[in-house]
């Protein structure tokens, strides 16, 4: 009776799964006559959307023309991407001379080399690799961009930076073929592996000053032609301002909230009323202030160009904001952890270094990246002062004579292109998070 039961059961069909596709399809779309309605109403939508954009965009586009009037005559009613596809240059570079174009290229390659072992497991000292991006890279890739006569201070910056470049890429070769790091790698080359802690750093440091000394002679004769800030334009512009934003607004900000929690009232107020001023007025406000007030703080005779004035503004103007997101991090902190650090004898700095401040920012990746996303989309108010960067050059195109008029295509691109570029980030800080086990992983 039991086999007979059991053959009934097996020859029964199985329910949908609520986990699979059409158990999940009939409970969150067709579960009632009002949801498959409201299903099947949007399901129109969604189409009569896709299929007008991928006409317009696509079907009844026109990629190859010379001038506007050409794309009518291909379609009225399809998108002219050809007058986006003569100014890519423009859109990318702004008017950089074109014959210079591969001193931006080799500044973008150079930063993604300097990167990479960031996110390769088997290289040691990462925290060294980011902290030589930021310390050093600004330096050889400004005078990469602008060129010119070198003073003594650029000379030694772009002599370290090319001394990190060249350590750090020693260093992720070493940790791809033998596992191991660079310094170990060296001192066990030359025999003195078990050498004293102290002997082993002198030998260490004097390689480190023969290198310098070496590279230093080498590219004081290295000299580009200059070119003008004033060229500078299209996405090119945009990273440049939002980079160095980014780069320098996220450790400004980390002192500002510790200067905001500071039990010195003297450093506590400054910090508050600082963070209070910025918060409180736009960023188009803090760009006009820095453009116009700026010089007249300055020393008689000194000057400051008007892209250093708006790359100052944004940086103070993020820095503030970073500071709220940094201190919101710190006071979810719990107390224990300060008075663990002090009872196994750290200070304070010791205690924010190694303890705190790495909970703190771990917590915070999300509202950080947020924070890094809309200063990249900000930045596009620099055009309205004059700099054209890529939302100006987009703008540019619909008064070229042979595009006059191009309005709808450039804005498109342009929302496409800004959607990749933050889209990506937002992914890479939800990797970020799981990697770091600080957000939900599944």
């Amino acid at each position: 009776m039991a086999i007979i039961t059991q053959q009934k059961t097996a020859e029964r069909p199985a329910p949908i799964s609520e986990t699979s596709v059409l158990g999940w399809l009939r409970i969150n779309l067709f579960s009632s006559s009002f949801n498959t309605i409201l299903t099947l109403v949007m399901v129109f939508i969604v189409y009569l959307t896709i299929s007008g954009v991928l006409a317009w965009g696509y079907l009844d586009a026109t990629f190859v023309a010379d001038k506007r009037r050409e794309c009518y005559d291909f379609s009225l009613t399809g998108a002219c991407w050809a007058g986006v596809i003569a100014w890519l240059d423009n859109i990318f570079y702004g008017r950089y001379p074109r014959e210079e174009l591969w001193r931006v290229n080799m500044g973008g390659l150079l930063l993604i080399l300097w990167m990479i072992p960031l996110w390769i497991s088997r290289v040691r000292g990462k925290i060294l690799i980011g902290v030589s991006v930021i310390m050093f890279y600004p330096f050889l890739a400004g005078y990469l961009f602008t060129g010119g006569e070198k003073s003594w201070f650029m000379q030694f910056m772009v002599t370290g930076a090319f001394l990190a470049f060249f350590v750090n890429m020693a260093n992720m070769l070493i940790g791809l073929t033998m596992n191991t790091s660079m310094d170990k790698f060296l001192l066990r080359l030359i025999g003195q592996s078990e050498a004293p802690d102290k002997t082993q750093r002198n030998i260490l440091l004097g390689l480190v000053v023969l290198s310098f000394v070496i590279i230093f002679s080498v590219q004081s004769s290295w000299i580009v032609d200059g070119v003008s800030w004033t060229k500078w334009g299209g996405l090119f512009l945009t990273l440049v301002i939002s980079g160095i934003g980014i780069a320098s607004s996220l450790p400004l900000g980390i002192f500002l909230a510790l200067g905001r929690r500071s039990k010195l009232p003297v450093v506590r107020v400054l910090s508050t009323g600082f963070i209070e001023v910025f918060r409180s007025v736009p960023l188009i406000t803090v760009l006009f202030m820095a453009t116009t007030m700026f010089p007249l703080f300055m020393p008689e005779g000194f000057f400051l160009n008007k892209l250093v004035q708006v790359i100052i503004a944004v940086v103070l103007f993020n820095a503030c904001y970073m500071a709220e997101i940094v201190r919101a991090g710190l006071q979810a902190i719990p107390k224990g952890q300060f008075e663990g650090a002090h009872t196994i004898g750290l200070g304070y700095w010791g205690t924010m270094g190694l303890i705190i401040m790495p909970q703190a920012l771990k917590h915070m990746i999300p509202n950080i990246v947020g924070n890094i996303i809309g200063l990249l989309k900000d930045t596009t108010l620099v055009s309205i002062i004059g700099l054209f960067d890529i939302l100006g050059m987009l703008r540019s195109i619909s008064k070229d004579v042979p595009w006059l008029g191009l309005h709808k295509e450039p804005l498109v691109f342009g929302a496409i292109l800004f959607f990749l570029i933050c889209f990506s980030m937002s992914k890479y800080s939800r990797h970020l998070e799981a990697k770091l086990s600080a957000g939900n992983k599944h």
